[in-house]
């Protein structure tokens, strides 16, 4: 009998031990890993850098709270700002956390500007904020909130990429904030259009709205930039990450635009464990190891593993997403049918919605584990298409 509590519908399968791109179970046999912990071990399993750092800052020093300044949070807010669009930064410990951050941002600046007049927060159908109350009433699929009824009421959903529908909503005058993914992970590895994002962009300007993209799953290189809206030359209010920042290690982070990062003022938001001495000194050696030379290559190495994935399942789903963010909506055959046979070939990936196989193999993966992933794809195709 497990002693943990049943809120997850597990695959069959234990690991015990990483090597950059593989996984070892306990019997010792050797799994490649196109899932990333879900976008999460960017720089690969066992990363010796990462380790050392880890190790380093174990033996030093691990926690004193936000009561006191730390140097290296410090650095890392720097780093992030600098690499982004300028911000002020909030540290946390995943990406729902980051999400709750910029809702309260979005709630504050709301109330304190406009007297709570502009309350209503604008997320897309089919996205995916997290599971917090907050955050599942933000998300635009009704599953999630199954069982949690009524969620908070100031959300309203979407369609995503469709202008005219956020228009109207917008509209009422009673909208303080958008927020959506760039691409929708979870909803199916489906791109925000970049005509859309721009007039999105412009409707927060005029209107004075905040624009929140959520980079929880897009951002710390997966697409290929570090943070995905930088593909569209489209620059948000906010932003959320998590997931690849800290390789593992848990942290999430929440930057915003000075002018609206100056709403949360001491005793407005907290976070105990947020931002400590060892998630940054491991954020800040992923953000060190994520340089442009490893951007450009995740660039050419997502161009050549979609191109082979459209060679082998033309005819039999679609291909989607950017850089090392890539799935395949499935034809005739469930996704979850197909990463089952997949395990069977010693691979792992990930399923999504829409009958997505998400593949997010880590950003140092090798060209020759790109081949052979894509003959383990190959043979699963064979046993299931014919």
């Amino acid at each position: 009998m497990s002693f943990v509590m049943n809120t997850y519908s597990r695959f069959d399968l234990e690991f015990v031990k990483g090597d950059g791109s593989y996984l070892f179970d306990k019997d010792g046999n050797r799994y490649l890993d196109f899932a990333s912990g879900i976008a999460v071990t960017n720089l690969g399993h066992a990363n010796k850098e990462i380790a050392e750092v880890i190790c380093n800052q174990a033996k030093t020093l691990l926690h004193t709270s936000n009561l006191y300044k730390i140097s290296s949070q410090e650095e890392l807010a720097e780093k992030l700002s600098k690499r982004g669009f300028g911000g002020k930064v909030f540290f946390c410990n995943s990406g729902a956390e980051a999400n709750e951050a910029a809702i309260k941002l979005a709630k504050i600046y709301g109330n304190k500007k406009y007297d709570g007049v502009r309350y209503k927060i604008v997320t897309m159908e089919g996205s995916f904020h997290g599971r917090t109350y907050a955050t599942l009433s933000a998300t635009g699929q009704e599953k999630v909130k199954k069982g949690f009824e009524p969620p908070m009421d100031f959300f309203v959903h979407v369609p995503y990429n469709d202008y005219d529908s956020l228009y109207n909503v917008v509209k009422d005058g009673d909208v303080i904030a958008i927020m959506l993914e760039v691409i929708q992970g979870e909803g199916g590895l489906k791109k925000a259009d970049i005509a859309y994002l721009k007039n999105v962009r412009e409707l927060c300007n005029r209107l004075d709205i905040l624009l929140i993209f959520d980079e929880v799953q897009t951002g710390i290189g997966r697409t290929g930039k570090l943070f995905a809206y930088q593909h569209y030359d489209v620059i948000p209010d906010v932003i959320t990450l998590a997931k690849g920042l800290g390789n593992g290690v848990p942290i999430g982070a929440m930057m915003a635009k000075e002018q609206f990062a100056e709403y949360l003022s001491p005793g407005t938001h907290a976070s105990t464990f947020g931002g400590n001495y060892l998630a940054c000194a491991v954020a800040n050696k992923v953000l060190d190891l994520i340089d442009d030379e490893l951007l450009q290559s995740v660039q050419e190495k997502g161009l050549y593993l979609k191109s082979k994935l459209k060679e082998i399942f033309s005819g039999k789903g679609e291909v989607r997403g950017e850089g090392l963010m890539l799935g395949v909506a499935l034809n005739d055959v469930n996704n979850m049918d197909f990463i089952n046979e997949l395990h069977k070939e010693f691979m792992l990936a990930v399923p999504a919605g829409d009958n997505v196989v998400r593949l997010y193999p880590p950003l140092t993966v090798t060209k020759e584990e790109i081949d052979e992933g894509i003959t383990k794809l190959e043979k699963v195709i064979n046993k299931l298409w014919g």
